[in-house]
């Protein structure tokens, strides 16, 4: 194991809008970049790691990973991951955990990303988990972050501790929109859509908060979209 460094950093990357962003401010803010990343049988599973590729090439990233987690896949109960449960186009009504929620994913990732940083040496894993404006995963919770750097930093060397930086997690979709604007972040590169066609397809819970944060920030949406949503 290497030993830790100050300014190392692991950034979890799905693609998408809001990790592109904690992307964008862990770079900002001088961190050396180890970009990690999740193959877990999503729908858009080839668009994701091509925008993870993307970005990295654009920050050029120090290190980066590719972890194959096939085995949510197989758990299964979820509609990224089970084809015979359909995508809803309907946004979830308050206090609804929707069919899109993975369960435990956001667990795993940041456990498989601390043991990773306790290799390289990295004291610290930025996420982009947003709670306030997000889906409504319970695993996007502070209560949640908090607890499982808790547990990270109890399972592992003393002298490996390590924080998890969610520098969005209060923030309003349009919000990181300005944000990551400001900062340069390449929006044109990510991957919001919960399928993966072609073009995005506008219509999914996950596009549909993507183009509201951007209409709402008063920012032009990079991407193309392939139905203009109502």
């Amino acid at each position: 194991m290497k030993s830790t460094d100050k300014n190392l950093a692991v950034i979890l990357v799905s693609g998408g809008m809001d990790s592109a962003t904690a992307l964008g401010i862990a770079a900002s803010e001088g961190f050396r970049l180890a970009l990690i990343h999740f193959d877990y049988g999503q729908r858009n599973r080839i668009k994701e790691q091509q925008a993870f590729e993307k970005l990295a090439k654009h920050y050029e990233a120090e290190n980066t990973l590719v972890v194959p987690m096939d085995f949510l896949k197989i758990i299964g109960g979820s509609a990224l991951t089970d084809e015979s449960i359909p995508v809803p186009e309907k946004m979830p009504s308050e206090n609804e955990i929707p069919i899109t929620y993975v369960p435990f994913r956001n667990g795993i990732m940041l456990s498989i990303a601390a043991a990773w940083a306790e290799v390289i040496g990295a004291k610290k894993i930025f996420t982009g988990f947003v709670e306030e404006d997000s889906s409504g995963y319970p695993d996007c919770r502070e209560i949640f972050v908090k607890s499982m750097n808790e547990s990270i930093n109890l399972g592992r060397r003393p002298e490996s501790a390590v924080d998890i930086i969610a520098p969005l997690l209060h923030l309003k979709k349009s919000e990181i929109v300005k944000i990551g604007t400001k900062l340069g972040v390449p929006y044109e590169f990510t991957w919001s859509c919960y399928l993966g066609g072609e073009k995005q397809c506008g219509k999914c819970p996950a596009c549909r908060l993507r183009k509201r944060a951007f209409a709402e920030a008063g920012i032009e949406d990079p991407v193309k979209y392939s139905d203009i949503m109502e």
